[in-house]
């Protein structure tokens, strides 16, 4: 099994005729996932890679299944290209851009509460369940380079360290059931904690790893949700940017929610909290393979 995505995941692209739309749908379907349409508003009647284009979502959902949407949109339109696919009752929406200003992640993340669906972004490049289907440009055009089937849930503030978790895990004789770049924004479209949640509830998932930065309620949450004993699974927790506590507060570095505002939001404070919640603190790519493996013995 896998969370979120399988091979049998419909997916509509917004923004399809777009350089990047139409770059990474290939890449997608190279994939053999099943993108069964696009939507460019004005650029109904063509086609992109022998896909139908409509004007909307809604005129796409009228013909057409679909369970995934996949946005290639500007930052100032992705909050009504989100609530438009929500609006047509579409479940997953994965949305790319980076720099959606902070208002509209918040009116994106209540919206998906409310429509009980998942937003992955804002700020990602996408999940991949290797095998099986890939959702936007994460792996580029040699996917398996990096992502190969196993046991192993991901979930990651990077995307590009989404590929090295999932790199490090194939070299070592593991590899990943669904690996999902949740995004770097301050208000994600869902949080942490939820895709942890999901592995949890994963028959085919053993274990699960987690890449955290400074800032955000994110560690937090999922800390609060081992201390609660809702994680039987091994979780094996990395976290980049210890370097910026010899900063002042309150400058971010990489993602706009790297940023420590308070001590609580420190890497150094994140991995006491998460070791004493029951987590497995890597301090290396190289310690994770070592830890999951050891915890997958016991």
């Amino acid at each position: 099994m896998s969370i979120l995505i399988d091979q049998g995941t419909r997916v509509l692209v917004q923004g399809v005729t777009g350089s990047q739309g139409r770059r990474d749908t290939k890449h997608c379907l190279d994939y053999e996932t099943r993108v069964v349409c696009g939507v460019t508003p004005g650029k109904g009647g063509e086609e992109v890679h022998g896909l139908p284009v409509y004007n909307s979502v809604a005129e796409a959902t009228a013909v057409h299944a679909v369970d995934c949407s996949l946005l290639f949109v500007p930052p100032l339109a992705t909050k009504d290209a989100v609530l438009e696919s929500l609006a047509a009752g579409i479940k997953l929406v994965v949305a790319l851009a980076e720099f959606v200003p902070r208002h509209d992640t918040a009116i994106i993340a209540a919206a998906a509460r409310e429509a009980r669906a998942i937003v992955v972004g804002c700020n990602t490049n996408g999940l991949i369940s290797p095998g099986k289907c890939k959702v936007g440009g994460i792996g580029g055009d040699r996917p398996y380079d990096c992502y190969v089937p196993g046991r192993i849930g991901v979930v990651s503030r990077s995307g590009g360290m989404s590929a090295e978790l999932a790199r490090v895990l194939k070299f070592a004789g593991l590899g990943v059931t669904t690996s999902v770049s949740m995004g770097g924004d301050v208000i994600p479209g869902t949080p942490m904690v939820e895709y942890v949640k999901m592995f949890v509830a994963d028959p085919e998932t053993d274990g699960i790893v987690v890449f955290g930065e400074p800032g955000t309620r994110a560690e937090h949450d999922v800390a609060a949700f081992l201390r609660a004993g809702g994680c039987p699974k091994p979780l094996v927790a990395l976290l980049a940017g210890e370097f910026q506590e010899r900063y002042p507060k309150g400058v971010s570095f990489g993602h706009v929610a790297a940023m420590i505002e308070s001590d609580t939001d420190t890497v150094s404070a994140k991995r006491r909290m998460l070791a004493d919640s029951g987590a497995l603190v890597a301090h290396s790519l190289g310690d994770i393979p070592r830890l999951m493996q050891g915890a997958l013995k016991k």
